[in-house]
């Protein structure tokens, strides 16, 4: 019992220290509150009295740079003003003087006008005065016609057709004169150009040139060979005639047998086979048949190493396997004497010589040059000239329109279509007229001659004319008495085209009239 009453006691004092501590503690807390609520409304106050003073300073701020900016602009807006009031006043005194000088002109201008008037005035009265005196100056003309026609007997009409005569003859001469003038500076600067490109090119284009005849000649071993070249009978000559298509001349030449044809080809096959025969020594018919199979076989594939050989030569690229056969062909054609495929080559040479001074396609112009002839390959068994063959084998194998008219055009038999086509007609006459490249027979290089000098004779007042230095000139004598100087220059230039119209000739040739008068007198 006393254990329990002393628990609980003790139980009590806890109670009432806990309480006590509880009180005790709400009122510190109580008073640490409002402690802090006063040092915070004290910091409050303080903090709006802050804003207050900034506020204020802010605002004397404000003012004073409102002050500021208000008298800086009130000081830029009167130095604008008075800027402007000088620029207006500038202005205002250029206008009155403009006025002035507006006012200035205007006089001057009415001073003019009045003098203008009394010159017009002066002029009136200077035309009447013109009108009569034009009016009596026809009536004394006309009184003069009158009496001229009584003194000469000529009407009007008659003398104006006189005096127009003479007019025109003497207009005839100065247009002559002046044409001749005009000839000589036109041949003068074309001549000089001409010359330096055709110099230039045949200077470049220095070839060498052999000219071929229609027969081959085949060396023998011994003469008696020939027996064992005719067979029994003649059989063998006879088999190598009809396999080959050439005459075999077998005559007392020693040790040499002659073949005869005009088909280059052919004649090649027949001394080639004819040459491994006597090498080989078995000769009968049909033999002679296989080797010359043989040999035309061979012949085909050196046909196109030549066309090969050649485009590679002429610098000539993607030719049609069918063009490179024909030009092989041209090694063993001949024009005048001259080999036709070394003929090509040389035009080749020459047109891109020319094209490339020119300032033209040097590769087109190669070309042009190498098949202008192409047609002389096949020209014995088509019909045509070889010019519009070769034509036509260009389009066949896919040739351009330029190339196909250059090689048309070639010999004028078609109308040239580009300074091309008529370039290769200049390179082929160089290439065909230079001396030695072709041989003439005599007979026909004399009708020519006579034929040059009879056009020259069939013209009035021609005393005597002469063809020389090998027909490339004729010189014409005129007579003096009959012929004047301008009338010397009209006849050459009808001479000069009678001969292109009804004379062939390569190259060209130099019409030169010659009128002279000569004095003679006999001292005695």
């Amino acid at each position: 019992m006393i254990i329990g009453t002393g628990f609980t006691q003790i139980i009590t004092v806890a109670a009432l220290c806990a309480v006590t501590f509880f009180v005790l503690g709400y009122f510190i807390r109580k008073y640490a509150a409002e402690r802090k609520v006063k040092m915070a409304e004290a910091q409050a106050r303080e903090l709006i009295q802050a804003a207050g003073r900034e506020a204020e300073n802010i605002r004397r701020e404000a003012k004073l740079e409102a002050k500021d900016l208000l008298y800086r602009t009130r000081i830029e807006f009167e130095k604008e003003t008075k800027e402007t009031r000088q620029q207006l006043a500038a202005l205002e005194k250029r206008m009155l003087q403009k006025e002035e000088n507006i006012d200035r002109k205007v006089d001057i201008l009415d001073k003019k006008e009045r003098g203008i008037q009394g010159r017009e005035r002066n002029i009136t009265y200077r035309e009447k005065e013109l009108e009569g005196k034009n009016t009596e100056l026809s009536n004394l003309i006309e009184e003069e016609k009158q009496r001229l026609q009584r003194v000469s007997g000529l009407t009007a009409e008659r003398a104006k057709q006189i005096l127009l005569q003479r007019m025109e003859g003497e207009a005839r001469l100065e247009a002559v004169a002046m044409i001749r003038r005009a000839e000589e500076e036109a041949k003068e600067t074309a001549d000089k150009k001409a010359k330096e490109i055709i110099s230039a090119a045949i200077q470049r284009c220095a070839a060498d040139h052999t000219v071929e005849s229609t027969v081959s000649v085949v060396s023998l071993p011994s003469d008696e060979m020939k027996g064992r070249i005719i067979g029994r009978e003649g059989r063998n000559i006879r088999a190598l005639e009809i396999a080959t298509g050439i005459d075999v001349i077998v005559d007392d030449t020693p040790e040499a047998v002659t073949l005869s044809g005009f088909d280059l080809v052919k004649r090649e096959i027949a001394r080639i086979a004819l040459e491994r025969l006597i090498t080989d020594g078995r000769i009968h018919p049909a033999r002679i048949e296989e080797v010359v199979a043989r040999v035309k076989q061979e012949m085909e594939g050196t046909i196109r190493e030549e066309g090969k050989r050649a485009a590679f030569d002429a610098g000539v690229h993607r030719l049609h396997p069918e063009e490179i056969k024909l030009l092989g062909r041209l090694k063993y054609r001949t024009s005048f004497g001259q080999n036709v495929l070394q003929h090509s080559k040389e035009v080749a040479y020459l047109l891109g010589v020319m094209a490339s001074e020119l300032g033209m396609d040097f590769a087109l112009a190669r070309r042009i040059g190498l098949l202008h002839d192409i047609g002389k390959a096949v020209d014995h068994e088509v019909e045509g000239t070889h010019a519009k063959i070769g034509a036509d084998l260009a389009k066949r194998y896919g040739e351009s329109e330029m190339i196909i008219n250059a090689i048309a055009a070639h010999h004028q038999d078609t109308e040239p279509s580009s300074l091309l086509a008529v370039l290769v007609q200049a390179a082929d006459a160089v290439s065909a007229t230079r001396p030695g490249a072709r041989r003439e027979t005599l007979e026909s290089y004399v009708k020519r001659l006579e034929k040059l000098e009879s056009i020259a004779d069939s013209f009035k007042g021609v005393g005597k004319a002469y063809a020389i230095q090998a027909g490339r000139e004729v010189r014409v004598i005129v007579q003096p008495n009959k012929i004047s100087d301008a009338q010397a220059l009209v006849l050459a230039g009808e001479i000069r085209k009678k001969i292109e119209e009804g004379l062939e000739y390569p190259g060209q040739i130099k019409v030169m009239v010659i009128r002279e008068t000569r004095a003679i007198e006999y001292a005695k």
